[in-house]
């Protein structure tokens, strides 16, 4: 494997007593749990846990934390802030920079949180992005990469330090990233050097490539020890000493502007590719606001973070009544396998799952040509199998919906595929392109000579994500061409050409007329095209048509990174999902409750659940281990914690003619201990063969009811979480109680009284 040197952008400072603060003026700032200063250089000095006494200090002394930086995209530079005013009576900093910008940034404390405003900059021609921070800390145990935390989870010190984007344009990623998406590789921290000192080989901050080939996803998963991890964003890094930095950033996108983007640049087969990034008109970062906030980490999630996210009015999606960050309100779902579906709604309702996902129809592609009517206007197709005759989705969905369950598909996402409305066999003029090029010379239906004014950039193939020849498409019209290269000579013209792919319909074309080379998805059944941004809006919202028209209430984005195509990263995500809960909103539907192919920025506000992979790659139950065949359960499970979001065991644990009782009450121990989820695989032959299938459905009804009540203390669950323990759990005399009993040689000890927690 390659190692690669972290790269960052260095910024030297050479202003006098900037390492004094004690001879500047300060600016305090507090919250209930947490209070910074900030010097009259516009530098955050402290940030200190005021739940202690003394104050604990998290800011180191050799790493000011500059409140807001602004980047020069051209010169790929930032400008750090030479000088500060804090006007008490308004509230407002007012910040110098050394290109002669000024900015103005508005404060406003609340309880928990502080959030911060930009309210105007001048002097701002050549600023293509502002960044909150970086904020230093002095904390080297959990890095929560997603959302921009870092935490300290020990009971010495339990304490976090974080910040929430409080505007869709304002993204969890430094500013120097391309295509708004940070890079998904590996890099080394270890979350405790007592009990996982790195070897000599290695240090902290170091990156490394994923594994396998590029096209394997889950051989990416390459590293079981503690100290790789794997990211899923930058919204939080690591420095040579492991201490944990927390950045955020807002970008203007009223101009278009071209990246060289690949989710995994560090691949030779996801090399990147230069790509223009639409213009989106009146998109900036005036305005851009976050909350930043320190707590007690044990407490963080519930009490500072939900309530940053009901104050603010950020996107609050809930299931089943519950906020879905809660983790009382973490469920596994049922996964049909087999297509007989004569018993899954009594399975999924019995075990106390609250979704079934309809794995086995395969993918739902979006087609907005059906006008969300998957089945046909009058229903007419039937493609859920049952014995006593075949229903179509929105029936099967009422007799699921008798029994408090919603179903659900396995989606591409945004791809849009060949003979669907937008992709062909009439492509629309709304797909986005990596290149914009001209026609030389006229060409006729029958020419395959077609020449162009600029070969830059075309020899390009494909996307960035492995490259796929087949996707190599250029748009002219309504005609799509398949070419593969182009000529290292004048006069230039595409090779290996193809006219009126995917069946569309080949014609004369004039000179000068357009020609777009378009950004695409991969191969092997995901085939498809990227809409622009107003299209991709478009997609969300049928999203939505689809759960009312037909009753579903659940998806699997699989694909999901195909959000990030369009070169604007997590903001298009956080788009996309906004404009289907908006619209599921408008049809007065419940909150979709959804999972995919990763997990962003973009995504945390509005996704449920992350259940991507499964088997022996993400929960081991036999062995007992967070991916026995690979590190994929550990990988995310670490990122998952680290970042207040549930883990997810993948499709997974199925019921079988061998399938034991114990087996299942260490599953369902595990799943609540560090709060997960996961999708059953229930294929109805196989269940109906298990001699144990009745006491399996108890136990696992059991666990939920009592999670769903919010009965297991923070000490069990930790002891729960440690898969050296059996355990059995009881419903006790009463409906809210529940008896939990350590497991020794097989003999029941240590019996534990749990109770409905007050509110659930």
């Amino acid at each position: 494997m390659n190692k690669i040197t972290f790269l960052r952008i260095a910024i030297i400072l050479l202003l006098p007593g900037i390492w004094g603060p004690a001879l500047m003026a300060q600016t305090v700032l507090r919250t209930r749990y947490f209070k910074i200063e900030v010097n009259d250089q516009g530098y955050i000095t402290s940030m200190q846990n005021t739940t202690v006494k003394p104050y604990r200090e998290f800011s180191p002394a050799d790493k000011p934390s500059p409140l807001m930086m602004l980047y020069d995209a051209g010169q790929k530079k930032y400008y750090a802030p030479q000088k500060s005013v804090y006007t008490k009576k308004t509230k407002i900093f007012t910040l110098s920079y050394p290109n002669g910008s000024v900015a103005r940034i508005s404060v406003a404390p609340q309880p928990g949180y502080l959030k911060l405003q930009l309210l105007s900059l001048t002097n701002a021609g050549h600023i293509e992005a502002i960044q909150w921070g970086s904020y230093h800390t002095n904390i080297t145990n959990l890095m929560g990469e997603v959302i921009g935390v870092a935490r300290d989870t020990s009971a010495a010190v339990n304490y976090a330090i974080g910040m929430l984007a409080l505007n869709d344009n304002t993204i969890g990623a430094t500013a120097d990233i391309e295509g708004d998406a940070a890079p998904f590789q590996y890099i080394i921290h270890t979350p405790d050097p007592q009990r996982f000192p790195l070897p000599d080989s290695l240090h902290e901050g170091q990156v490394f490539t994923l594994g396998g080939d590029g096209h394997n996803d889950v051989a990416f998963y390459a590293h079981k020890e503690p100290w790789y991890r794997i990211l899923y964003g930058n919204a939080a890094g690591v420095d040579d000493k492991g201490r944990i930095s927390i950045v955020y950033q807002s970008r203007d996108r009223k101009q278009e502007r071209e990246v060289q983007y690949s989710l995994m640049p560090n691949m030779a087969v996801n090399k990147p590719n230069h790509l223009k990034v639409q213009a989106l008109p009146g998109v900036d970062y005036i305005g851009s606001s976050i909350a930043l906030w320190g707590s007690p980490d044990s407490t963080a999630l519930m009490d500072v973070i939900r309530d940053i996210v009901l104050s603010e009015k950020l996107p609050y999606t809930t299931i089943n009544g519950k906020w879905v960050k809660d983790p009382a309100a973490f469920v596994p779902d049922a996964m049909s396998s087999g297509n007989l579906n004569d018993s899954i709604i009594a399975y999924a309702s019995r075990l106390g799952f609250k979704a079934i996902s309809l794995y086995d129809q395969g993918f739902l592609r979006p087609n907005r040509g059906n006008e969300g009517y998957i089945d046909g206007k009058d229903f007419e197709r039937k493609p859920i199998r049952l014995s006593t005759g075949n229903l179509s989705h929105k029936a099967f969905s009422q007799l699921a919906a008798r029994q408090h369950l919603v179903i659900g598909r396995t989606t591409i996402t945004n791809s849009l595929a060949p003979g669907t409305k937008d992709a062909s066999p009439v492509p629309s003029d709304s797909i986005w392109y990596q290149q914009k090029r001209l026609l030389a010379r006229d060409i006729s239906a029958m020419d395959t000579l077609i020449y162009v004014n600029d070969p830059t950039y075309l020899n390009e193939i494909g996307s960035w994500q492995a490259h796929v020849k087949s996707l190599n498409i250029i748009r002219v019209g309504k005609e799509l061409v398949h070419f593969l290269g182009v000529s290292d000579t004048k006069p230039y013209r595409l090779l290996n050409v193809t006219r009126g792919y995917w069946k569309t319909q080949a014609a004369a074309h004039k000179a000068l007329d357009t020609l777009y080379k378009l950004q695409v998805t991969i191969g092997a059944g995901y085939d498809g095209l990227i809409p622009n941004m107003q299209l991709q809006d478009e997609i969300a919202k049928y999203y939505a048509d689809i759960c009312y028209v037909n009753g579903l209430g659940y998806y699997d984005f699989d694909g999901q990174e195909f959000l990030f195509n369009t070169g604007h990263g997590y903001y298009g995500a956080k788009r996309f999902f906004r404009k289907m809960f908006e619209r599921a909103k408008e049809h007065g539907i419940a909150d979709i409750r959804f999972t995919g192919a990763t997990l962003s920025e973009g995504s945390w506000h509005y996704q449920s659940i992350w259940n991507v992979g499964g088997g022996k790659n993400l929960y081991d139950a036999r062995t007992r281990e967070w991916g026995s065949t690979t590190s994929q359960g550990k990988d995310l499970r670490d990122v998952t914690y680290a970042n207040f979001f549930p883990v997810g065991m993948g499709g997974n644990f199925p019921i079988t003619e061998k399938s034991t009782v114990e087996e299942y009450e260490h599953i369902q121990a595990v799943s609540v201990g560090i709060g997960s989820t996961y999708s059953m695989r229930l294929n109805q032959k196989d269940v109906e063969k298990c001699p144990q299938k009745e006491q399996i459905f108890s136990v696992i009804r059991t666990w939920e009811d009592a999670r769903a009540a919010n009965a297991f203390p923070r000490w069990v669950r930790t002891k729960l979480t440690d898969p050296a323990y059996s355990w059995r759990l009881e419903a006790g005399a009463g409906p809210d109680t529940w008896t939990l009993y350590q497991m020794v040689d097989g003999k029941k000890t240590q019996p534990v009284v749990l109770k409905r927690a007050k509110g659930y």
